[in-house]
């Protein structure tokens, strides 16, 4: 076998790993699980790194299987929470069970006939049935009280400020512990990856392993740093909100736009996290990116290469055409994209309305500039760059005597003014 321990360590992908782990994987096939936890009905890219693994692990010859949490969910995990989550009924685990899996069936085949085929998995189905005496006595009476108050996770919450753990949180760790025992029975699943925040849940399910399939039985524990930005600022996030891997949540061109936006020092770091790119790729990007930051070579190939896999090669061009729309010298590639994609592209420029009765009428482009708009700080601001043969409309120059009408929209809505290379400013019509 080859050595995915470390694939993953150059990548920056190992935080702490329980000794034997390397020596199981390198043995032979090795069957492998990380849980995913249904508090959505889709997955950001917070959840990319652990899809990412179980991609690595299918490479690298291991079987994966993906878990969706439908009993966890319906707990909440306190790892690296201040307070209890809000308990999802289960109409709504329902649909965000489904909906996971589905994200999840686009990385992975799980129809696959390979030996070392993935398999997705929903730990309600053994949860379900599963009787709290019976719990209590089967699985409670192997971890003891003092082991789970050890736990990161656990301690964090009674030392802060806040109102502690309910019971419903601190049994979570046995839940998912039981999980890890049942797929190591059922599967023969040796290892649990996840992110260093889980790392107390792992091992826990490791002793479980151990204290209920006997003493002579292997469990491993492997974990990932939680990604950070150098700034410090949480990953994962825009302005808007969470980055999501479903285009109904974050376009395909918002989703391009983020990792493109990305600074020097993050895409040094998530080309190797992010991608499929080999080592020596990878070193001649960064060295080309080096010579010439500018250019942005480091963004542009992290941001192709991700949309690519979450997206496809089809919507990555589209979203790169609607990248350079903008910039382009005419109008032309900017009227091919849908509505929804225009107003993206202009996200962050400044914009006002007009109505219809303006345009009807004729608006002139001193009222446009200034006392409709607010684009310029007045008319004799306006008049002046006008002369100056400064103000383009929809990317044409034009003269102070022009009036805007209805055949300058663009999608019938639109009216593109710019102040000489930098200074934009678009206009809706209501």
């Amino acid at each position: 076998m080859k050595n995915l321990v470390e694939e993953l360590q150059w990548r920056g992908l190992v935080h702490d790993i329980m000794p034997g782990t390397e020596e199981q994987l390198l043995k032979e096939m090795t069957t492998t699980y990380i849980g995913f936890d249904p508090t959505s009905d889709s997955l950001h890219i917070g959840s990319l790194v652990p899809i990412i693994l179980l991609v690595h692990l299918e490479k690298f010859g291991h079987k994966p299987i993906a878990l969706v949490g439908g009993a966890t969910g319906m707990i909440g995990d306190p790892s690296g929470k201040s307070d209890e989550r809000n308990l999802l009924d289960e109409v709504a685990l329902e649909k965000n069970v489904a909906g996971i899996k589905a994200v999840l069936s686009r990385f992975l085949d799980f129809n696959s006939t390979a030996a070392n085929a993935p398999i997705l998995v929903n730990n309600y189905d053994w949860m379900k049935d599963f009787s709290f005496i019976n719990f209590a006595r089967d699985v409670g009476k192997r971890i003891t009280v003092n082991y789970m108050m050890a736990k990161d996770s656990v301690k964090k919450r009674f030392a802060g400020d806040g109102p502690g753990m309910s019971f419903t949180e601190f049994t979570y760790q046995l839940i998912q512990g039981y999980d890890f025992y049942h797929l190591h029975k059922e599967y023969n699943c040796l290892l649990q990856m996840g992110g260093s925040d889980q790392w107390g849940n792992i091992t826990t399910g490791t002793e479980l392993v151990r204290r209920m399939n006997g003493e002579g039985a292997k469990a491993y524990a492997m974990t990932c740093p939680l990604i950070t930005k150098a700034d410090g600022s949480k990953f994962g996030k825009s302005e808007g909100g969470n980055v999501w891997l479903t285009a109904d949540k974050t376009s395909v061109y918002k989703f391009y736009q983020f990792w493109l936006n990305t600074t020097d020092v993050d895409a040094e770091k998530y080309i190797k996290i992010f991608t499929f790119l080999d080592k020596d790729t990878i070193d001649s990007l960064v060295a080309e990116h080096q010579t010439a930051p500018h250019l942005r070579v480091l963004q542009k190939r992290l941001a192709e290469e991700i949309t690519t896999f979450v997206h496809g090669k089809e919507e990555l061009e589209k979203a790169v055409f609607a990248s350079s729309a903008f910039f382009s010298p005419t109008m032309d590639d900017l009227k091919k994209l849908d509505v929804a994609t225009f107003l993206e592209v202009f996200d962050g420029v400044p914009q006002a309305e007009v109505s219809t009765d303006d345009l009807n009428e004729g608006l002139d482009m001193i009222a446009a500039l200034s006392a409709k708009t607010g684009f310029l700080a007045s008319n004799s601001d306006a008049r002046r760059e006008l002369q100056q043969n400064s103000i383009s409309l929809n990317k044409e120059k034009i003269a102070a005597d022009y009036k805007i009408t209805s055949a300058d929209l663009i999608h019938n809505q639109f009216v593109m003014l710019q102040k000489g290379k930098k200074n934009y400013y678009l206009i809706k019509v209501v």
